[in-house]
């Protein structure tokens, strides 16, 4: 399986990214080691959307807290950078994607990652991975 993360990235151009206690969405919880993965730096951060695609060198589940009865999974991960985005793909360019029912990739990237204002780790389908896989 491909995944997609949008987070927070203080340098877009960094050889390894950490990424800590991360919420999953979509199948995110199923990252692990050797996976490829998109990144993508959150707008809401100040970030341009697709920056990098990388392989996960580790990925550890995080333990649910008893206390809370209904809690998102969440993931530790770290990334090594194999390219970096060599165009833009963001919030703006998918906005126009909203035909939930559309099957295109860029309206899965749409709903999965800008439906929702939250940063989170989300599996991706073989067509959106096709189609991430152009911008660099």
């Amino acid at each position: 399986m491909t995944f997609a993360i949008k987070a927070a990235v203080s340098d877009p151009r960094a050889r390894t990214f950490a990424f800590a206690t991360q919420k999953t969405m979509y199948g995110g919880k199923h990252i692990a080691r050797g996976d490829i993965i998109f990144v993508f730096v959150s707008e809401n951060e100040g970030g341009p959307g697709l920056v990098a695609s990388g392989l996960v060198t580790s990925a550890k589940a995080i333990a649910k807290k008893r206390e809370v009865a209904r809690q998102t999974p969440r993931v530790s991960i770290t990334i090594r950078r194999t390219a970096l985005a060599k165009r833009r793909l963001g919030r703006s360019e998918l906005k126009r994607f909203y035909d939930w029912n559309d099957d295109r990739p860029e309206t899965e990237l749409n709903f999965k990652f800008y439906r929702q204002a939250t940063n989170k780790i989300v599996g991706i389908s073989d067509k959106a991975a096709a189609l991430l896989r152009g911008f660099f």
